[in-house]
């Protein structure tokens, strides 16, 4: 956005006018829904977001509105912040003023997105005075402590209850905890054209339809199941054979034409016992899997749900990276490679594939430090340039990043889809997507999306079961978004 600014001074308009236009914005949110008559403290800090806040709390001045400014901007601000700062003509107040405490509503303009250093000295205790009790919180482009790329929290953070940015909204709007304490994030349009933001060359998106609306299945007429594809899912040994036979239920309501679960010798009997609509095979090792996938027109395969993450599975996993079939690897399929990336990467030979970490999974494979050092964002990005394949860090706020840079981040799924299982469901999801033809990243984001809509639909206290069992009508839906 930094960018963005720059190029439409270029095209013309002067920063001074964006400033205006963007306060003038978030004058526009505060009047909307500030009690009438409510006392309002107008926060100040220094650089471009005090600047923002000295534009508002001007025109809030201007109509009517009973107003207090705290400058905390220091002696000198300058450019268009030091001449918003010299129009504003209205009461000031200091640090340790009780008007702090008593103010209903609070603009906070302390700190913007660029924040890359802890809050503290007298802007974190004007922070907590703020957090203290419940009231009408409104920040400026990001709540002051949030860093706008990362969603971390620098020291300690403002919690608004609405959020005021403009024209694109942040990564620290949807990635967690920053989502939490923007609370609800108003756009503002202040005059920068699409094609400025265009050229900057974002590559950071919100997973939403419109990201990969032109990449979903498509079905023929005249189409068979083969062109719907031939998801195959390596099950896990006899006791742990639930989550595989739940990737290929949901594989097959995903859409995929046919799905086939592979059976070490010793599940075969109880997969059998299960399995209907899912096919079944004998798969005796790598050497065994290897076989299976011989066969082109299955196309698709899923390996990790319920696995050990031991040498054994380590083969498993080079023998399906080894065939045609694009690949999906989840739970033990990317613990067997613990501390091990590059051989992972090694095995995957530049063939792309997705992988479905968890935080914990992620931290075992690519190291415990990645992502309190990263944030999450970059810790996939980083990751998927590494090993050479999709990412989906999964989560409230998962992430799905691509090796080429691109990263969908996404916002619909509930608290609830935190349960046992789901990511199997997930797995199996993506799977069907890329049996369907789908690229990796558009696979995954579809997977990620409707998984989350599923959730959704479903409702609280949803287990995995359900998720399969209400997956058609979702899936239906999906066809239409």
């Amino acid at each position: 956005m930094r960018a963005c600014d720059r190029a439409a001074v270029a095209e013309g308009t002067s920063f001074e006018t964006l400033m205006e236009r963007a306060g003038c914005a978030v004058a526009e949110v505060v009047a909307k829904h500030a009690p009438a008559g409510a006392p309002i403290l107008v926060l100040a800090g220094p650089g471009n977001n005090g600047g923002d806040a000295f534009v508002a709390a001007h025109k809030l001045l201007d109509d009517g509105h009973a107003v207090a400014v705290l400058d905390l901007s220091g002696d000198r601000p300058d450019g268009a912040a030091a001449a918003a700062r010299a129009v504003y003509d209205g009461p000031r107040v200091a640090a340790d003023d009780e008007t702090i405490d008593r103010a209903e509503v609070v603009v906070d303009g302390l700190f913007g997105g660029g924040l890359s250093r802890a809050v503290d000295g007298v802007f974190a205790e004007v922070v907590r005075r703020v957090n203290a009790r419940p009231r009408e919180v409104v920040a400026i482009d990001v709540p002051s402590g949030v860093d706008g790329a990362s969603g971390e929290v620098r020291g300690v953070a403002i919690e608004a209850r609405r959020t005021v940015t403009f024209q694109r909204r942040r990564p620290g709007h949807l990635l967690l905890p920053g989502r939490d304490l923007c609370g609800e994030v108003e756009v503002a349009d202040i005059g920068i054209s699409d094609a400025i933001i265009e050229a900057a060359g974002c590559r950071t998106f919100v997973n939403t339809p419109a990201l990969w609306r032109g990449a979903r299945p498509i079905l023929a007429m005249a189409g068979h199941k083969y062109d719907r594809g031939h998801a195959v899912v390596v099950s896990g040994p006899m006791t742990a054979t639930g989550a595989a036979r739940m990737a290929a239920a949901s594989a097959l309501r995903t859409g995929a034409g046919l799905v086939t679960v592979a059976s070490p010798p010793d599940a075969l009997f109880v997969n059998a016992n299960h399995l209907t609509a899912v096919m079944l095979t004998r798969a005796d090792g790598p050497e065994g899997l290897a076989e299976v996938l011989a066969d082109t027109r299955r196309n698709a395969v899923c390996i990790g749900p319920g696995l050990p993450p031991d040498v054994a599975t380590r083969e498993l996993v080079t023998a399906a990276l080894a065939s045609e079939a694009a690949a999906v690897l989840d739970a033990g399929a990317l613990t067997a490679f613990a501390d091990d990336a590059d051989a992972l990467a090694a095995a995957m030979g530049g063939r792309g594939a997705v992988l479905t970490p968890h935080a914990g999974e992620f931290a075992r494979l690519f190291g415990r430090d990645e992502l309190p050092r990263l944030g999450k964002l970059e810790a996939a990005r980083r990751a998927a340039a590494r090993v050479g394949a999709t990412v989906v860090l999964k989560g409230a706020d998962t992430v799905t990043a691509a090796p080429d840079g691109r990263a969908a981040i996404s916002e619909n799924a509930p608290p609830w889809l935190a349960t046992a299982g789901a990511g199997d469901v997930l797995a199996g999801m993506i799977t069907a997507f890329l049996a369907q033809g789908a690229s990796p990243f558009e696979a995954a984001a579809m997977g990620v999306w409707l998984h989350g809509d599923l959730a959704q639909r479903v409702g609280p206290a949803l287990i995995a079961t359900d998720l399969i069992a209400n997956l058609r009508h979702a899936r239906a839906a999906f066809d239409h978004v």
